[in-house]
């Protein structure tokens, strides 16, 4: 018997969420349980210090969505020490136009959870993050550095990088990389470059007046070819009927699929246009929880989900949402903001974990002036390759770390 995606959650109820968000496996076999108390006999580990830096990085130039535009990734990094010896990083890349967050407001959170940290058990990771509770609602790209610096830590400890302690097995992957908003000739320029430095994927920003972003499209279309992949993201800058007028304008050019058309609360809407659609349809900021990924789903929203760690309050989050999709059989991407390659190196090791994440968006750091990141993921013609490092396999370049002001 084949049940519909809202017959399937009627079947598993409500506590579905309960079961597949309280708890991870591991590779070795260990739960977020398991990890939540120390073995008999095992030394506990205890966080003595944490170190939070105004994490800023310049950008070539400002990065333009249909709701938005930044001029720098103001970003925030925290530093988790141990008495082990042991010190986890993680970044929050506040992105206003989507998250609501700034780096002040970022900072001030990130203090607060400074505060409930300090002489805990970092290994009892999946306590401590059920703990951030509103944290993750109000300011989810603070929770998500807190809790990517305990995964770092959680690795190290293992002797295992992140995707592998995930059960994981995938240490490399092809990645888009995104044209921001601005004139069709402007834009097919750029895409054309992308393609000549070896990317296959293009992801293209529209939402505005929809005919001009069919002519966005055409354009690009006609500098890259017809082999490459085309995706677009309208970042909710459409209406329910410009959504429909656009997408079934632009399905003559051969687009992958389009992200969050309609406004991120408007679910009936997105599902109207999912319907209406030639070309499938992603949510994205209509997911930020795996609650909201319940939803979309058993609604029939969307046809893929794309998780954001800076939406999803990092990593643990991040898993929850894409092991709901895949009990539900609905594929996911693994996207980001504009943060550096520490938080992308994070997605991608969710990405390297999880079966049904086939799509990635990680190119935030490609408009950065300076990589302050030593180590991490790498990407040549558009494929990242995970590091093999325990835990994230990446840290801060001391000097930049000097340049940081402290909060």
């Amino acid at each position: 018997m084949k049940l519909s995606r809202k017959e399937f959650f009627n079947v598993i109820g409500p506590g579905a969420l309960g079961v597949l968000g309280g708890g991870l496996f591991f590779a070795n076999g260990a739960s977020s349980l398991a990890s939540d108390r120390a073995s008999d006999g095992v030394k506990r580990t205890k966080i003595t210090g944490i170190d939070i830096y105004l994490f800023d990085i310049p950008l070539a130039e400002p990065f333009r969505i249909s709701i938005g535009e930044m001029k720098s990734a103001a970003d925030v990094l925290v530093l988790i020490r141990t008495d082990q010896g042991i010190t986890g990083i993680g970044e929050a890349c506040p992105f206003p136009p989507i998250t609501g967050e700034t780096q002040a407001t970022t900072a001030a959170a990130a203090r607060s959870l400074r505060d409930m940290l300090i002489g805990r058990d970092p290994l009892a990771w999946g306590k401590i993050t059920r703990e951030f509770g509103a944290f993750v609602h109000s300011n989810p790209s603070a929770a998500a550095a807190f809790d990517t610096a305990l995964f770092d830590i959680l690795g190290k400890v293992a002797g295992l990088p992140i995707f592998r302690l995930l059960g994981g097995e995938r240490n490399s992957f092809e990645t888009d990389i995104t044209v921001g908003l601005d004139t069709p000739e402007k834009m097919a320029v750029r895409a054309g470059k992308f393609v000549a430095s070896g990317y296959k994927i293009i992801k293209v920003k529209v939402g505005l007046d929809p005919d001009e972003d069919v002519k966005r499209l055409e354009a690009i279309r006609g500098a890259v070819g017809g082999s490459v992949k085309i995706r677009i993201d309208a970042n909710q800058g459409w209406s329910v009927p410009v959504s429909i007028y656009a997408l079934r304008k632009m399905d003559k050019l051969g687009i992958e699929f389009a992200e969050q058309p309609v406004a991120a609360k408007d679910v009936d809407g997105l599902r109207t246009v999912r319907n209406a659609s030639p070309i499938p349809v992603m949510a994205d900021e209509s997911c930020f929880l795996p609650a909201d990924a319940m939803e979309l789903i058993k609604e029939d929203a969307c046809d893929y989900l794309n998780i954001k760690l800076m939406k999803a309050g990092g990593i643990a989050n991040s898993v929850r949402i894409a092991q709901i999709a895949d009990a539900a059989g609905v594929n996911c991407m693994a996207g980001c903001m504009i943060e550096s390659k520490l938080a992308l190196t994070a997605a991608a090791h969710v990405v390297g974990s999880q079966i049904n994440i086939i799509f990635a968006d990680l190119d935030g750091n490609s408009e950065h002036v300076e990589d302050p990141v030593i180590g991490g993921m790498t990407v040549r013609n558009g494929v990242i390759t995970l590091p093999e490092e325990p835990g994230l396999g990446c840290d801060i370049d001391p000097g930049f770390l000097k340049r940081l002001q402290r909060v």
